[in-house]
């Protein structure tokens, strides 16, 4: 009998009121990425705001997600007024990732950022969103059609060129990709020690790197989750995800069986 042990990546979960009851929540496509595409196990990790748990949660973790989703991250988290009333919000969750975003980049942990998590990785570094791309900035066509059957949603969108020698040319071995696009937002000011490691053709920040931590972190626009069987670049960055998780599992078992020798 194999005696692996199954790296835990934690999901962050969004926080919904369904008439009035408050539910924390994940949609599917992300917990099939991690446990299909990652040789990881997905354990969701509700919204809360206790640094204490937070952080024991953190320390039994070898991986973190930080998914996509339908909300945005308030605009007082970068100083802007919010300008749409209408704007999807969810202060749970900005309070919490907000909060743990340090946290989990100072004990290494792997972290893989998606769509929204990739707008917060841009705002919890001093960063700035436009609030919708197409009333705001010259970065037209990045939203999709609500009303669009979900294969038109999430097909191909436009291209994307990864950075020479940045974290995606490294994983992918091409110098650009054809990707979706599902977000009316997207990055005004990119944050302090932060590496652009994608753009689009017309010169949006699509991807990007934290300067100074050690350990694997990579945040992106688009949902490379979205049919990751169908998509050979999206599995590569899963696999690149997985294996930095499986090493951390590997590098923490190997010290706990060294303080049992000494």
């Amino acid at each position: 009998m194999s005696s692996k042990i199954t790296p835990l990546v934690g999901i962050v979960s969004c926080r919904r009121d369904q008439d009035g009851h408050y539910f924390h929540m994940v949609g599917e496509k992300y917990i099939k990425a991690i446990n299909d595409y990652t040789d990881c196990a997905g354990i969701l990790i509700p919204a809360i705001n206790d640094e204490l748990l937070n952080e024991s949660i953190l320390d039994k973790l070898d991986g973190f997600l930080l998914t996509g989703s339908l909300s945005n991250v308030h605009p007082d988290r970068y100083n802007a007024e919010l300008i749409d009333e209408q704007l999807m919000v969810d202060e749970s969750r900005d309070r919490f990732v907000f909060s743990m975003i340090d946290a989990i980049l100072e004990r290494e942990i792997p972290l893989f950022a998606i769509c929204r998590g990739f707008q917060e990785m841009n705002v919890a570094f001093g960063g700035t969103l436009y609030q919708d791309l197409d009333r705001d900035s010259s970065y037209k066509d990045h939203d999709f059609k609500r009303d669009d059957p979900l294969e038109i949603q999430y097909g191909v969108s436009h291209k994307v060129s990864f950075i020479n020698n940045g974290l995606l040319h490294q994983i992918t071995g091409v110098e650009s990709a054809e990707v979706n696009s599902l977000h009316a937002q997207g990055v005004q000011e990119l944050g302090n020690g932060l590496t652009i490691d994608a753009v689009s053709d017309d010169g949006l920040v699509e991807a990007f790197t934290v300067d100074q931590a050690q350990g694997f972190n990579l945040s992106v626009q688009w949902h490379p989750e979205w049919r990751v069987e169908e998509n050979k670049q999206s599995i590569q960055l899963f696999h690149a995800f997985g294996q930095a998780c499986s090493a951390r599992k590997a590098a923490k078992q190997a010290t706990i069986k060294n303080e049992r020798k000494s």
